[in-house]
């Protein structure tokens, strides 16, 4: 076996998952609660929160306790998606 040849192959590698994880850093996902009045979270593959957007029909003193549950399901949908995204590009 040539080392030499071993060690190119693992620095290869090495740069094609750093590009992997780069352009996934870069990607926006979107989670949903509830369609299109609900609630709707957006993040980047880094798993910041850049956006959420609530629709008007939930903006009342009632709602209060659904729309915090709607945005923990949007953002851990958004979450979700980003991960399994990753899985299937890092097992690639």
């Amino acid at each position: 076996m040539d080392i030499e040849k071993l060690f190119e192959q693992a620095q290869k590698m090495q740069e094609q998952l750093s590009n992997i994880g780069e352009e996934l850093a870069e990607k926006i996902y979107e989670g949903n609660s509830g369609g299109s009045e609900g609630v709707t979270v957006k993040m980047n593959g880094r798993n910041e929160m850049l956006e959420v957007l609530i629709s008007d029909e939930l903006m009342t003193v009632d709602n209060k306790e659904m729309l915090q549950d709607m945005i923990l399901i949007a953002t851990n949908d958004a979450i979700d998606q980003a991960n399994k995204d990753r899985e299937e590009q890092m097992g690639a």
